[in-house]
């Protein structure tokens, strides 16, 4: 009855989510492809109808980022190396390769704290 009822609120959050998203962050071809560029060190590790991942979806739509979106409840392996490299299996959580290390970022408002200083600019 739980899930039920979490696969319907989630599912209504997330409709009224694509509703009401707004516009994406307009840049320069080049300004975007130097975005995107970046983006290619960073995953998010995310369930579809969990709300605080929607939430931060919503950020990834508004500052216009095309980040990869690793599906951590139907996907054994990025499920595994959440639970294994991020230590523990909570989502949302943004994973960036700085090079040398690895640094996994949890909680919603961190993260779309640190999207919106590193991103915003237009």
């Amino acid at each position: 009855m739980l899930k039920l009822i979490r696969l319907i609120l989630g599912s209504l959050i997330a409709f009224f989510n694509w509703l009401t998203r707004g516009r994406k962050l307009s840049r320069s071809a080049e300004q975007q492809a130097l975005v995107e560029q970046a983006l290619k060190s960073y995953a998010l590790y995310q369930f579809t109808l969990c709300p605080f991942c929607i939430k931060v979806r919503r950020t990834l739509h508004q500052l216009n980022l095309p980040m990869e979106l690793r599906d951590a409840k139907n996907n054994q392996q990025f499920r595994q190396e959440l639970k294994e490299q991020g230590g523990k299996i909570k989502v949302p959580c943004l994973r960036i390769d700085h090079g040398d290390k690895v640094e996994w970022m949890y909680e919603s408002d961190d993260i779309n704290h640190f999207l919106k200083e590193k991103f915003s600019k237009g």
